[in-house]
Parts: structure tokens; C-alpha cells; sequence
């Protein structure tokens, strides 16, 4: 509590901050993150290094590289290049220390991989979002954006950054979003936003359905692929490319630190959009550029998951493993039509226990995902089995997952 002090109310800061911790025990979603170091050419072995005496053996079951490509002998040899030839850092801004030209290839590449005009890199994909999003209302005077309800974080943080309206539709709702669509004036600005891959459930956007709305309504769209490049399309350019709408798709968005295994994020788009995000966006102006190492890494990434397969390919046929594994064995997975095995608890303390007894006793490291990123009531451990889990590593988890879900009795449903 404050005190007056000569006549100074005094705040008590320590107070307040741990009453903000207390909560979050109190709820079971207090974060802890894993002391580890990932083992070169390994990968999904790694080291823990937290509650042991020296590093324990793990294996990772839910990292976002997805296909491992930060592993990957082309992408480490591009960065050590890089690294050699022209240093660490790269110097600043874009605008202040010069594009670094392995910038300028990747952003050429990224265009072509979806078939747009230009491309322009961000320092995650969150900024990329926050500021696209942001920037996009702020040009276009009165702009409603249309959001859905199950957009992440950072899109919900650059809509609400353009200080634009909004309406959230129902996800994935197409009869809702036409609704909201018709009853805004015909002349507004109008910017639909959706994810392609949503990944906690792991389902897909209707994607061409949603651009033949923006067709009728005269809306633009943005579709955040960041759980989807690399991992669909016959040279990973995502759902878009996938299901061939990527040409009816006004600005596509996407990570560089997922399946490209690497970092950053990026946007593309007719270059005139390009241009006005790259002069308009403080989050990217104002920030130091990504590293030419980084970038070199990047590009060896996306130049090999344009010409090769077998990674993606062996990842599905894992997730598509994993899923009937559990099923058969009564747990709850949902069954999701993509990569993400999301297995379902509903209860946060419950979650935080699997996550810490399956990785203190069975040497696996799967994190739980509790409120905000999921609804209360609907907390689960995330699955991301990648090209390198084998069936022994699937069955040997499965196993250990139905004795835990026993010990903390929880229902298993009749083997299938």
C-alpha cells in the first residue's frame, strides 16, 4: 500500500508488481522458459540446463521451425559466409546504413515466391504486422478494418494501433463478415484481415471465399501466413499458393523465423504498397535492419523450400502420424487439417503439471499454451512434430502422455 510521506502520497511499486506475479501463479499461467541449447545437426534433441546438475537430454516437440531449416547445412554455411564477408551487424537503419544487398535479394525473392511485385523485410513478424497494419488505415482516410475474432496478437496491436474502426467477425464466419461488410457505407475504405494457418487449432481460411467478399465490398485484403510459408504450396508460398488465390490476395504476410528457420518477418505486395509502407511505418524507419548474417541464413532457407519438398513432405506425414497415434490411444487430439496437433486439457494448472512431469521424467519438452493465446477452458499442450521425429520418438510419447493423463485422471476416451 502507498503512505503519506510529508504529505506525499508514496506508492508502493513492489506491491503492486507482485500482486501482478501472484495472479498469474494463482491462475496457472505464470511463463517459465526453458533453459536449453538446441544440438546442431540433432535437432529435435537439445539440452536442458533447468532443475539439473549439467545439461539434460531432451527431445523438442514444439518448436516453430517447423521444417528444421535452421539446422539445415545450406542455411548455417550461407550465415558463416556472410559472417566472414561482411561482419555482424548491419549498420543501422535501411535508410541510414544502406541496404545490405543480401536485404535486396531476399525481398526479390520473397516477391517472386508470391508472385507480387515487391517485398520488404521487418526485424520480426509481429512488427510486420503492428506495422503494415497500422500504417495501411492511417493512409486511407475513414479505413474500416475486419478482423477475425482468432487474429493473433500482433494484428490485434497494429489495428488498434491506425486507431481505424473495427469489426470482428465471427472466425472463419463468411455469412457474418458479408454481414458487417453491408451494413458499413459503400464508400469507406475497407481492409479485410485473416490468418491462413490459425495455430492453435490448426484449421485453415476459406481464402478464395474471403476475396470474392472483398471483390463484392471493394475491400482490400491481408492474410498473415506466417504458420503456412514454407510448409504448403509446391515452392512454399503457403495456403495462397496452395489453393491458387495468392494473385487475388492484396498484401500477403509471413514470417522468417518458422519454417524458413531463421528471424524476421515481411510483407508482399504491388510495389506502390511496398513504397508507401516502407516511407509511412515508423516500426520499420526507425529500427535497426536485420543482420546481414540473418539474412543470408533467410535466403539459402527460402531458395531451397522453392526447389525441395521432401521437408515439408516429411513433416506432414509425421503430424498425420502423431494425430492417429494419440487418437488410437484415446487422447484427446483434435484433429486438425494441417501440421498443428493441438491436445486439448481445459484446465491451466493441469497443463503447466503434463508439461513439467513429461519433461522433468520422460525428457520431452512441449510447452502449454493457457489464457490469453487460447480461450479459458480450453487450454492444451501444441504438438509441431517436425521432418527429424521418427516413430519411435511418436510412439515413446504417446506412451508417456497416457500414463501422465492417468496420474492426473483425466478422461481418455475408448481407444479408436
Amino acid at each position: 500500500m502507498g503512505q503519506k510521506t510529508q504529505g506525499v502520497f508514496s506508492m508502493n511499486y513492489d506491491d503492486i508488481f507482485d500482486k501482478a506475479i501472484d495472479r498469474l501463479h494463482s491462475e496457472g499461467r505464470y511463463r517459465v522458459f526453458i533453459d536449453i541449447l538446441r544440438n546442431k545437426g540433432q535437432f529435435p534433441n537439445a539440452r536442458c540446463f533447468a532443475g539439473h546438475n549439467g545439461p539434460k537430454e531432451i527431445t523438442v516437440w514444439c518448436s516453430n521451425d517447423y521444417l528444421c531449416m535452421g539446422q539445415h547445412p545450406k542455411v548455417i554455411a550461407a550465415m558463416e559466409e556472410a559472417l566472414h564477408d561482411v561482419g555482424a551487424g548491419s549498420g543501422g537503419t535501411r535508410n541510414i546504413g544502406g541496404n545490405t544487398h543480401y536485404h535486396v535479394e531476399l525481398e526479390a525473392e520473397l516477391a517472386d515466391l508470391h508472385g507480387k511485385d515487391g517485398a520488404l523485410i521487418f526485424t520480426s513478424g509481429y512488427v510486420s504486422n503492428d506495422a503494415t497494419l497500422s500504417t495501411l488505415a492511417k493512409i486511407l482516410p475513414g479505413c474500416i478494418i475486419y478482423s477475425d475474432e482468432l487474429n493473433h496478437a500482433s494484428m490485434i496491436a497494429g489495428i488498434r494501433n491506425s486507431g481505424s474502426e473495427k469489426r470482428v467477425w465471427r472466425h472463419n464466419d463468411l455469412a457474418h463478415l458479408e454481414e458487417l461488410l453491408a451494413a458499413d457505407d459503400t464508400n469507406a475504405p475497407k481492409l479485410i484481415a485473416f490468418e491462413s494457418v490459425y495455430s492453435m487449432d490448426g484449421d485453415v481460411a476459406p481464402i478464395a471465399a474471403i476475396c470474392d467478399l472483398a471483390d463484392r465490398y471493394n475491400a482490400i485484403t491481408y492474410c498473415d501466413e506466417v504458420h503456412a510459408v514454407g510448409m504448403y504450396g509446391d515452392h512454399g508460398g503457403g495456403i495462397s499458393e496452395r489453393d491458387a488465390v495468392a494473385d487475388r490476395v492484396t498484401i500477403i504476410e509471413g514470417t522468417l523465423g518458422k519454417a524458413f528457420g531463421v528471424m524476421g518477418g515481411y510483407i508482399a505486395a504491388d510495389q506502390r504498397i511496398v513504397d508507401v509502407i516502407r516511407s509511412y511505418a515508423p516500426g520499420f524507419i526507425f529500427t535497426t535492419s536485420l543482420s546481414p548474417v540473418l539474412v543470408a541464413g533467410v535466403l539459402a532457407a527460402v531458395k531451397h523450400l522453392k526447389a525441395s519438398s521432401e521437408e515439408r513432405d516429411a513433416q506432414q506425414a509425421n503430424a498425420a502420424i502423431l494425430k492417429t497415434m494419440m487418437a488410437e490411444a484415446g487422447l484427446p487430439v483434435l484433429l486438425s487439417e494441417t501440421h498443428i496437433v493441438p491436445l486439448m486439457v481445459g484446465d491451466p494448472v493441469k497443463a503447466k503439471k503434463i508439461s513439467d512431469i513429461l519433461l522433468a521424467e520422460y525428457g520431452a519438452y512441449v510447452q502449454p499454451i493457457n489464457y490469453p493465446t487460447v480461450p479459458r477452458g480450453t487450454e492444451r499442450l501444441r504438438f509441431t512434430p517436425g521432418p527429424h521425429h521418427d516413430e519411435a520418438m511418436m510412439r515413446a510419447l504417446t506412451d508417456a502422455l497416457v500414463e501422465v493423463w492417468g496420474r492426473m485422471e483425466l478422461q481418455l476416451a475408448e481407444a479408436a
